[in-house]
């Protein structure tokens, strides 16, 4: 076949570990063979990022910014073991904390769904996806570790000099501390790209977090939700049949159990962190999770939900085959070679992402899979294999497609 044209770049964010390995099969054996590919490429491994003090995560980021839509793949964040193991000169900040701040967007995190890999909650029988806001809280934390006795205040100065104080705590000893933040601007978009999602996909919109303890910081996050919900998209909600509502974090993991799926659950910062990886395993496996980071502006960033799977690449120097799961990897890709498609009124490319998402799940419910999922699939005949013979099963699919259709 002729390879699919591109008129526009994706801008292409590679990563580490294991899923840099996928990353690298996944467009010599999936894509490559069809599409004639251009990309704008960013090295974002943890060597490169520490090689040009991370310069090349903002630099990915404003190339995002001007081509519209970017694939990521899967970075380290490192910790101390990571320091001594890639002789960091410092301890980087996560890339995608970085890349969510300079979009200002929203990350949406939804399950991949194939039959033969039932959830372990029996009732969810639709989709919950996860809004994750993507600014602020932890993820741009200020910390200090003290070992003597002293007072923490938190000080506040406004551009008159004016100084507002606040009693942290009284040390006796040793402690540490942590400054957080966000923004009601950020709030404000985070607020407006769940409830604009929710319209899209006529889905209900839950909000969470835990106002009866953080009386002010949590507080502001749900006023805001309240506000823009009353003053921009009440009546639109109700002509669409759809519903927002706000509970308490712990109420709404009570209620997520509980529910058969079908919605949009908001969550702070670290709170979507968490809970989209529960609702991932939840639905059969960490890596048939999609996450596609919005921005106010229409810039859309599609990333796999889960890390670099660092156990399974050292298997792979010591030169053992992996079964590691490339599913919600190639979708990041497909994911964005449909969204370049629909930017640029180019369905052939659009087309070709369908194609090989149907590749995907039609390869799994044939029983051809990876060890994670055939340890849960309820198939009466399945085969665990590699992720490259995986990756090529899912070739043939595809091949078979596109000669069909010929």
């Amino acid at each position: 076949m002729n390879k699919i044209k591109m008129t526009a770049p994706l801008v292409e964010m590679d990563g580490d570990e294991m899923t840099r390995v996928l990353w690298k099969w996944i467009k010599e054996l999936l894509i490559l063979p069809f599409v004639d590919l251009k990309t704008q490429y960013f090295d974002l491994g943890l060597k490169n990022r520490n090689a040009t003090a991370d310069a090349v995560t903002a630099e990915s980021a404003r190339a995002a910014k001007k081509y519209g839509v970017a694939v990521k793949c899967a970075t380290i964040t490192p910790n101390a073991q990571r320091m001594t193991e890639y002789n960091l000169t410092q301890m980087w900040k996560s890339p995608n904390g970085t890349i969510r701040s300079m979009l200002d967007g929203t990350v949406f995190r939804s399950p991949i769904i194939v039959k033969g890999v039932e959830p372990y909650i029996k009732t969810w029988t639709k989709p919950i996806v996860i809004a994750r806001h993507a600014y602020g809280d932890v993820y741009k934390n200020t910390e200090i570790k003290t070992d003597k006795k002293g007072k923490a205040e938190l000080v506040f100065t406004d551009s008159d000099g004016n100084e507002t104080r606040s009693l942290i705590h009284d040390f006796e000893g040793g402690g540490i501390i942590q400054g957080i933040h966000n923004t009601d601007a950020s709030i404000l978009s985070f607020a407006r790209a769940c409830m604009n999602y929710a319209l899209d996909t006529k889905m209900d919109l839950w909000f969470a977090t835990k106002d009866t303890i953080s009386k002010v910081y949590d507080r502001n996050f749900k006023d805001i939700f309240d506000e823009v919900y009353t003053r921009e998209y009440k009546e639109k909600f109700a002509a669409a049949g759809t519903e927002y509502f706000y509970t308490l974090i712990d109420d709404a993991v009570a209620r997520v159990i509980r529910s058969s799926g079908g919605y949009i659950w908001a969550c702070k910062n670290y709170d979507g962190d968490v809970m989209s990886d529960m609702v991932a395993t939840a639905y059969g496996s960490l890596a048939m999770m999609t996450s596609v980071l919005v921005s106010p502006d229409g810039v859309f960033e599609y990333e796999a939900a889960h890390g670099t799977v660092q156990r399974h690449y050292y298997k792979y120097l010591n030169g053992e085959e992996t079964s590691t799961n490339p599913v919600a990897t190639v979708f990041a890709w497909t994911g964005a070679l449909r969204k370049r498609g629909e930017l640029d009124g180019n369905s052939e490319l659009a087309d070709f992402a369908g194609k090989l998402e149907n590749a995907v799940l039609e390869t799994v419910e044939s029983g051809v899979m990876t060890g994670d999922l055939a340890a849960i699939s309820s198939l009466p005949e399945k085969k665990s294999v590699d992720s490259q013979t995986f990756l090529k099963a899912i070739a043939g699919k595809l091949t078979v497609m596109y000669e069909s259709k010929g």
